[in-house]
């Protein structure tokens, strides 16, 4: 369970990479149309897309590296116990709040597909095609916070190092 659960992270994180890619390619097209006098329609549009798509399909794989901020400095201060309790409570309600994101996200993508809502730029995408990264990447946070709560109350969860906690940014 555990390959897959890394697996599915890091093929989040490359799909999210290759947002990034193709943002930058909708990015430099938008330059040359400018330059050289074309217009490819809908390059704003899909820019902007492939930015939330990045963005939303890295989030699980960044949580799972620790890379997320976190703001340390009660933790530190605190005991193992406390410590122990203070995580467990911050990742019930992030799970909460994940939960929420990738009801509404599925939610959002469904009915924009149920409805043909599509972009009113000038590409007149149907909508749902770009907010299935969305749901995709709330979807695989929610199973990331499940994850980390699962390794927490097993007590093999790697949380922040110590000498992060102790470090002043």
């Amino acid at each position: 369970m555990r390959a897959a659960l890394d697996r599915l992270y890091d093929v989040a994180a490359w799909i999210a990479a290759a947002s990034m890619v193709g943002l930058l390619a909708m990015v430099l097209l938008g330059i040359a149309g400018r330059q050289f006098g074309f217009y490819l329609p809908g390059t704003d549009a899909w820019a902007g897309y492939l930015m939330a798509g990045a963005g939303f399909l890295s989030l699980a794989h960044t949580l799972k590296r620790n890379e997320h901020i976190r703001v340390t400095l009660l933790l530190g201060l605190a005991g193992p116990r406390t410590r122990r309790a203070l995580e467990r409570w911050a990742l019930g309600v992030a799970l909460l709040l994940a939960g929420l994101l990738a009801f509404y996200s599925v939610r959002l993508a469904w009915q924009s597909y149920l409805f043909n809502d599509i972009s009113t730029a000038a590409d007149a995408t149907p909508l749902w095609l770009p907010q299935l990264s969305m749901a995709a990447g709330s979807l695989i946070l929610l199973v990331a916070f499940v994850d980390e709560l699962v390794l927490e109350l097993r007590g093999r969860r790697a949380g922040a190092p110590a000498a992060e906690m102790q470090r002043v940014e």
